[in-house]
């Protein structure tokens, strides 16, 4: 059994869903596992990972809109404002989707659906450098 570990930074410009899925891809064949389980963990508060639609671009904007509804910015009930108004909605959007995914691998790639892909969904208004961490479990 072998394991490697990789971080990859993914930079947003804002609310949305950010595409890394080639990234995951090349690194999982380079490290030369053929068959395993790879866990991706997003190292943030107020953004979270997605495995998504990959192939119409208005199921990303829904969803972004579906959030913005479900969290709204600037509700009384917060009382975590201290990095903005779009802070403590980012932190609930982060609690109610996730923040690490597991895929398995086999011959050498990411067990991915036709139409899924990998994201980061950026939960704040502003660009935003994310951090996330791979590890790979397989041999």
């Amino acid at each position: 059994m072998r394991q490697a570990f990789h971080e990859i930074s993914v930079s947003t410009r804002g609310k949305g869903l950010y595409a890394f899925t080639l990234q995951v891809r090349d690194w999982v064949q380079a490290s030369g596992i053929r068959q395993g389980l790879l866990t991706l963990y997003i190292r943030h508060t107020s953004a979270s990972l997605l495995v998504q639609e990959n192939h119409d671009p208005s199921v990303r904007s829904d969803l972004e809109r579906f959030l913005s509804r479900l969290v709204p910015e600037g509700d009384p009930i917060y009382e975590h404002t201290l990095e903005g108004a779009d802070d403590m909605p980012a932190h609930v959007r982060a609690t109610l989707t996730q923040t690490h995914l597991a895929i398995p691998v086999a011959d050498g790639v990411p067990l991915l659906g036709t139409w899924q892909g990998i994201y980061v969904f950026e939960h704040r208004r502003g660009a935003q450098t994310r951090s996330v961490v791979l590890h790979l479990l397989g041999e």
